[in-house]
């Protein structure tokens, strides 16, 4: 068995402990709301028999919106494996334990930040596909 010496010395701060772990659900609703706002806006002139105008600005703000709450996503799990390396005596992630309520959010903080985040990106896919307005109907 390994030896286990966490450093107790140095521990994260508490708002930097939620923002990991809370940051990137919220960034999950951000990013759905700018999507109904977005979408909303350049969706507004719709043509006959279901066409709508093509606002190049709307894909170029969603795009922006997108890439800036995925680096803000990836910022919190980095954030999330630093406070865990601080509270952690483990060298590896795979035998990482949550043993304190500290260690756990930390933990828990990274496994949602790459969840959530690639769940950010999946949303980002059917814009490569689809039109902004044909993707909301």
């Amino acid at each position: 068995m390994d030896s286990f010496t966490p450093n107790r010395v140095d521990q994260p701060q508490a708002g930097k402990l939620w923002f990991g772990f809370a940051a990137t659900a919220a960034l999950w609703i951000a990013l759905s709301v700018a999507d109904v706002l977005i979408t909303w806006w350049a969706c507004l002139e719709d043509r006959p028999f279901g066409g709508s105008a093509i606002r190049t600005s709307a894909v170029v703000l969603y795009f922006v919106v997108t890439i800036l709450l995925i680096g803000a996503a990836i910022a919190a799990g980095v954030l999330s494996y630093r406070n865990w390396r601080q509270l952690s005596g483990r060298v590896r992630l795979l035998d990482a334990e949550g043993k304190g309520r500290r260690e756990f959010m930390a933990l828990l903080g990274i496994f949602v930040s790459f969840t959530l985040g690639i769940g950010l990106v999946w949303l980002t896919i059917p814009l490569f596909i689809l039109s902004v307005c044909v993707r909301a109907r």
